[in-house]
């Protein structure tokens, strides 16, 4: 009912006025310099948290077991050390990056972390699956070679794509490097999704009497579903960034919806992967470790 006296075209008018006040907060800090610095300096301190603690991890599990080199688990909370490391270096340039010619540089830049970021976390994939070949008793001899295998064909595509943007920058090689990783990513999921099910399964079907395994089997389901549901996300994100310019993670202009990705797809996961993976090996002398290589 409109009140006696106030024209209904009025009251429409200061509604719609309302809402577009109320949606012009996005733009507006969207298009602040200072906003900007401020959420990308706030990236680049939560990058550098988790790289810290995955270094402290790393020497803690060092000084408990020397003697066994780099192990799966030394190598995984290296390389959450180096990605979210170079990710904290690159946040804190941003300003300096998008200035870097050829624009190739400020896609590598930004592209190298993500493609670390795979190669970490199909890494815990590798140790589930042999984890799980293992337990029944199945040669492990391929899973490794196979790992190998398909990093360097990522890498390489990669590399080839950068190339071409190098020596030809259009739009369809731009839209197809973003689209490569979101099928990266979406493979990333799917692996997750297979061997994290697979030995979750497995687990449940231990005697409940069995050491530990009310522990494993929650680790197991926690890191499968945080992992299947950031590369999947990203998955999603990058189709978007691929064909829509409001989506563009690249441009500087977009410092919250830069924030929430990141958020979403590379420092919540692995924070909480880190957490739930946080206990070490076995003093010397208490129990014999073997380590997974």
């Amino acid at each position: 009912m409109v009140a006696r006296g106030v024209p209904a075209i009025t009251l429409a008018a200061v509604a719609a006025l309302d809402l577009t006040e109320s949606s012009n907060w996005w733009r507006d800090i969207n298009e602040s310099p200072l906003w900007q610095d401020r959420i990308f300096h706030l990236l680049a301190i939560l990058y550098g948290i988790v790289a810290a603690v995955a270094l402290v991890q790393l020497v803690r599990i060092q000084l408990r077991v020397p003697e066994y080199g780099w192990t799966t688990q030394k190598v995984f909370h290296f390389l959450n050390f180096l990605v979210n490391g170079v990710r904290c270096f690159v946040f804190v340039f941003r300003r300096d990056v998008q200035k870097l010619q050829p624009e190739i540089v400020q896609h590598i830049l930004l592209d190298v972390p993500s493609l670390a970021f795979f190669t970490t976390y199909a890494l815990l994939v590798l140790f589930w699956a042999e984890i799980y070949y293992q337990a029944r008793a199945v040669s492990t001899d391929g899973l490794r070679p196979s790992f190998y295998t398909i990093n360097a064909v990522v890498y390489v595509i990669q590399i080839a794509l950068w190339l071409i943007l190098w020596w030809k920058p259009i739009s369809v090689l731009v839209i197809l490097s973003k689209m490569f990783f979101a099928g990266v990513s979406l493979f990333a999921a799917l692996g997750f999704l297979l061997y994290g099910g697979r030995l979750f399964l497995m687990l449940q079907r231990f005697p409940v009497e069995s050491k530990g395994r009310r522990k494993k089997l929650q680790e197991v389901g926690y890191v499968t579903t945080i992992c299947f549901s950031c590369f999947l996300i990203r998955c999603v994100m990058m189709c978007f960034n691929a064909f829509d310019k409001a989506a563009d993670l690249d441009v500087l202009d977009h410092p919250i919806l830069n924030f929430i990705y990141y958020l979403l797809v590379e420092i919540l996961p692995s924070s909480l992967v880190l957490f739930i993976l946080r206990k070490l090996p076995p003093k010397r002398g208490i129990t014999q470790y073997h380590p997974i290589r």
